[in-house]
């Protein structure tokens, strides 16, 4: 038993992609195994894996396509047996999305977004409670997106599905806290990491579109993939024991 954890291991869904790699690692800094789910980056999720163990914690990798319940179901059930628990999920898996208008979005476009992050949570939550249970509890921590607080424009295929997912956070909370299951939101700003990295290197995020974002940004910078790993374990562990069903924004007080 660590500090703030049970024994056993967090499962980070997306842990291969910028953010996720921040968050599995601030969980191995706390005193926690980590498994990490992927869907087709085997080699980043290897090399977040490699740096878990660096930091004296185990490690495991596992693939997991989110828009299958069956691979999410074996996944998960390899995480159980290489670490003997999940004790707590973090879910950020999602797609890189365009950023369009609403009334541009492609059904193709909107159906992934959907089945990736809001169907993917769910089957998640689905497969994970049971174990939750028999264990004696378990964490839920959703990486949301800071446009629930203030639309964003154009980013609505990000914002959109994981809005679904906010709400799921309020049912699980209410109706699984009898069995000691938590579930939260770290609601994720601009981070210098992940989709921003490659709307950067694509032109979208152009040098005029940050001086916009940040003159409506009490804090003046970008945030860390660390800092949403950060505030991911305070809700994931004993710190936050009576704390569920709520979000946090990090985001530098976007939509403030």
């Amino acid at each position: 038993m660590s500090r703030a954890f049970p024994e056993g291991a967090v499962a980070v869904f997306g842990g291969s992609g910028g953010i996720g790699k921040g968050v599995a690692l601030e969980f191995a800094k706390a005193g926690t195994d980590v498994a990490i789910f992927y869907r087709s980056k085997k080699d980043s999720a290897e090399a977040a894996a490699e740096e878990v163990r660096k930091l004296g914690r185990k490690a495991s990798i596992h693939q997991a396509d989110a828009r299958s319940y069956e691979e999410l179901e074996a996944g998960f059930a390899s995480a159980v047996e290489a670490h003997g628990r999940v004790h707590s999920i973090v879910w950020g898996a999602g797609p890189i999305v365009a950023q369009v208008n609403i009334a541009d979005w492609s059904l193709e476009q909107f159906r992934a977004s959907m089945e990736i992050e809001a169907f993917g949570f769910y089957y998640a939550v689905r497969i994970a409670i049971p174990h939750f249970r028999a264990k004696g509890g378990g964490s839920f921590v959703h990486l949301g997106s800071a446009g629930h607080d203030w639309w964003p424009h154009l980013d609505g295929l990000s914002v959109a599905p994981k809005a679904c997912n906010e709400s799921l956070i309020k049912g699980i909370a209410k109706e699984e806290g009898v069995h000691e299951i938590r579930a939260n939101s770290v609601l994720v700003g601009v981070i210098d990491a992940g989709q921003f990295k490659v709307g950067q290197q694509e032109g979208y995020f152009d040098a005029e579109w940050e001086r916009n974002v940040k003159a409506m940004l009490p804090i003046k910078r970008w945030g860390l993939a660390e800092d949403i790993g950060k505030a991911a374990v305070f809700l994931a562990s004993d710190d936050a024991n009576y704390v569920t069903g709520q979000t946090i924004s990090v985001a530098g007080g976007f939509g403030v």
